[in-house]
């Protein structure tokens, strides 16, 4: 295919500028999918030790597909958005016994896994089989606005940014292109001052050419996160505690925790204690002392997290199907939500005795 100047420009860049990555340059699907599973929503920097320590133990699709789920949230454990790592591993099982092992290479048969959507499918079948599929990320939304000169992402403009993209895109190979649009948003075309001066496009940029890049697009003003007041009981059995697994649906499901809850308005942190492990466990602990306080983030909502030593008052706990007696020495066996890590490294400090 003949390149337009366009498409020359940001690949002619791309060759000399693109980050190595252990995830680049490759010709292995499995990695190439992984790869883009644990990029979404997180950042390169983040990944790139994960996906190190991932493929180290799990090298290839048929050794995800027979893990243990428990074992691949501990590795996932700290990365967030753990229904990535559960439909990754549902998807590898579905290749392994539908597809032989082989990563579908078409898109209908692709796109259908769990939690493979429009752009994991895109980026996917143009890196690792060389298909001309756009993939549009929020790096690349942010280039094109400014390339286009547009203000907002309706569904308009992305045909039009779509359009764009797919007139321009290098069919010999589309994975690079794909990339070299995403490394120009990482890198040079930021959110806030970006660095036009070294960016291969600015000449096809209307929004460098008005002079305001950072004025494309509008920002989405973002709604205050709610607040929540959390509680939770380390139940004490001699030198064991109690811990129980979440649901297989749901936010952090999969992950170890203790028992707990939210604080109702007006309720003591000791009295939502009491009513949420009786309602979960058919028992009325008796609350020992506190461990302390810990606030964390969400992506859509912050926490207050207090947790209190507990210990069982006269009636034993009603253990669920998927909970577990451990000592302290057993956690690195579970994985827990980060909340939970925040509030052992206190108890690391002051001791786990109580």
């Amino acid at each position: 295919m003949q390149q337009n100047n366009f498409t020359l420009s940001i690949l002619t860049w791309y060759n000399k500028q693109k980050r190595i990555l252990p995830f680049r340059d490759i010709d292995d699907p499995y990695k190439i999918w992984l790869s883009e599973v644990m990029l979404q929503q997180t950042q390169i920097e983040t990944v790139i030790p994960y996906f190190q320590k991932w493929i180290s133990k799990y090298p290839t699709i048929r050794s995800v597909a027979a893990a243990d789920q428990r074992l691949l949230l501990k590795l996932w454990e700290g990365l967030g958005y753990y229904s990535r790592c559960r439909n990754f591993h549902k998807a590898t099982k579905i290749v392994v016994e539908k597809y032989g092992g082989a990563i579908p290479d078409k898109w209908l048969e692709f796109r259908a896994l769990p939690g493979v959507g429009d752009y994991t499918a895109a980026a996917v079948l143009s890196i690792a089989y060389n298909q001309p599929y756009i993939a549009i990320d929020g790096n690349v939304k942010r280039v094109m606005a400014r390339i286009l000169g547009l203000k907002n992402l309706s569904n308009r403009n992305m045909t039009r940014i779509k359009n764009y993209l797919t007139k321009n895109i290098f069919t010999d190979n589309p994975g690079d292109f794909n990339q070299s649009m995403m490394e120009l948003g990482a890198r040079i075309c930021s959110p806030r001052d970006p660095n036009c001066g070294k960016c291969p496009l600015s000449f096809y940029c209307k929004a460098f050419a008005i002079g305001e890049p950072e004025s494309y697009p509008l920002s989405v003003r973002k709604k205050k996160p709610p607040h929540y007041e959390i509680v939770v009981g380390m139940v004490w059995r001699g030198e064991e505690f109690y811990i129980q697994k979440r649901g297989e649906h749901g936010m952090l499901a999969g992950l170890w925790e203790f028992p707990g809850g939210k604080v109702k308005i007006g309720e003591s942190l000791e009295d939502a204690l009491y009513r949420e492990i009786q309602e979960e466990c058919g028992a009325i602990p008796k609350i020992l002392k506190k461990i302390g306080t810990i606030k964390h983030a969400y992506t859509h909502f912050t926490i207050t997290f207090h947790g209190y030593h507990c210990e069982e008052n006269g009636t034993s706990m009603r253990c669920q199907q998927n909970s577990k007696w451990i000592k302290p020495n057993q956690i690195d066996e579970f994985p827990f939500p980060k909340a939970n890590h925040k509030l052992f490294s206190i108890l690391e400090k002051q001791g786990w005795d109580v």
